[in-house]
């Protein structure tokens, strides 16, 4: 088990094009290159255990996929899905195994889905439930909650959907069964959640139509238009650096290329909120919006958290930083699917926050933290990208010995390398 040491390097001015490519759109551009009937060509696709699992799914289902010597992609569809003979194997990644049982389930054939022993326990109901009930055959271990996942995928009926929970991975594993379906289907959340899948499936052609928190999807009636994009990077990765210079007062990050969504930006503005000082330059819109991020360190105060949860569950860890290194107390309410995630979250920050002398309080759906004086501490990452790496910029501030940090590889292979750069490490 590999154990990463960060110690305090001093104020920073930090300039970077290299924060990882977008996830998301990255699981996302490899699934719906499938959609069409012509190549697609993917620049700057994330190459990360987690998104290389899916690429490999996407050849096991017949595409082929090729690489240039500057790392684009081209992903040739097969003309139809094959039935593989091995299990889909989706690594780590919660999103690759839930939008996969939405698009399989819909595909003519017999499907397993799997992953390693983080994804094996993670709950996959909350999608199958949802697809089952308009009526897809998916099964597995505890009923269908936990993988492998057996799909036989079948024509669906149009339906309408109204989901109790906010999720982007629930809405996109709908939307493509609805694709497939045979009629106008309908999809309904109680809250706007992340939304790559439509903007990206309306620049492929596709009939999705939004409308406040109603989605409404028209079958295909012909195979989408290819993909031709460069995948933006990450501000989900970007926020651990965004956190660095925040809790670093007169420290300075600037992140070039970003994805500027408005439902990928929201921890950022939270931060804002606290006192640090953030500035969003947008530079082109084709699919999403993208441009350079700029965050300067400022005494930061505490602040509560309880709307747009959906915008910002993967920002949580580390703005849990942030809030322990505020004045005043922090809270983080209507987060319940923190405790869903690659660990339980909430149970994860909690415990590494007072084993940093931080006084928590947890509750169902989040936590409390008054803002104190940070302690170093050696740290569990509990096998969670997200939790190693938050805790690792907090050694940006006083030294921290990350356990377990194996993980970081699913989503930010050169995460270190760039903490290297504004702290000082030993491995």
């Amino acid at each position: 088990m590999k154990t990463l040491h960060v110690k305090p390097k001093g104020n920073f001015s930090f300039t970077t094009h290299s924060i990882a490519s977008d996830k998301s759109i990255s699981h996302r551009c490899a699934i719906f290159s499938l959609l069409s009937d012509q190549p697609s060509v993917i620049q700057n696709y994330l190459p990360a255990e987690d998104t290389l699992c899916t690429l490999s799914i996407v050849e096991s289902l017949g595409a082929q996929v090729k690489k240039s010597a500057d790392g684009t992609l081209t992903i040739t569809p097969p003309l139809s899905i094959v039935e593989p003979p091995c299990i889909l194997d989706c690594g780590n990644s919660g999103t690759a195994i839930r939008l996969l049982m939405g698009f399989l389930s819909t595909c003519d054939g017999f499907f397993v889905l799997h992953g390693d022993k983080y994804l094996a326990s993670r709950p996959m109901r909350r999608v199958a439930d949802p697809l089952r009930s308009v009526g897809a055959w998916i099964d597995g271990r505890n009923n269908g909650n936990f993988a492998p996942l057996g799909i036989r995928g079948q024509k669906l009926k149009a339906f309408t959907y109204e989901s109790k929970i906010a999720s982007a991975q629930v809405k996109s594993a709908l939307i493509l069964a609805a694709l497939q379906a045979d009629g106008i289907s309908s999809f309904v959340e109680p809250e706007l959640s992340r939304d790559h899948s439509e903007r990206m499936l309306r620049g492929m052609g596709a009939n999705v139509i939004s409308e406040g928190l109603h989605v409404k999807i028209h079958p295909l009636e012909k195979a989408l238009k290819p993909l031709h994009l460069r995948v933006p990077n990450d501000p989900s990765s970007g926020f651990f650096f965004a956190v660095a210079a925040a809790i670093n007062v007169g420290s300075t990050v600037t992140l070039h290329n970003m994805l500027l969504n408005p439902t990928r930006i929201e921890a950022y503005k939270v931060l804002e909120r606290m006192g640090a000082k953030v500035e969003f330059i947008e530079k082109e819109s084709l699919y999403e919006s993208v441009g350079d991020i700029i965050i300067t360190g400022a005494p930061l105060r505490g602040v509560e958290v309880s709307e747009n949860i959906s915008w910002l569950i993967d920002e949580l860890p580390a703005l849990s930083i942030a809030f322990a290194c505020a004045k005043g107390k922090s809270v983080v309410k209507n987060a319940e699917e923190l405790r869903v995630k690659e660990s339980d979250r909430i149970s994860s920050v909690v415990k590494n926050l007072r084993l940093c002398g931080i006084e928590v309080e947890e509750f169902p759906d989040g936590y409390a933290v008054s803002g104190g004086v940070f302690q170093s501490a050696t740290i569990n990452s509990f096998g969670d990208h997200r939790i190693a790496m938050s805790f690792a910029i907090a050694g940006t501030r006083v030294a921290m010995k990350i356990e377990d940090i194996e993980c970081i590889n699913t989503s930010f292979p050169n995460f270190i390398e760039l903490v290297s750069q504004i702290g000082n490490l030993e491995e």
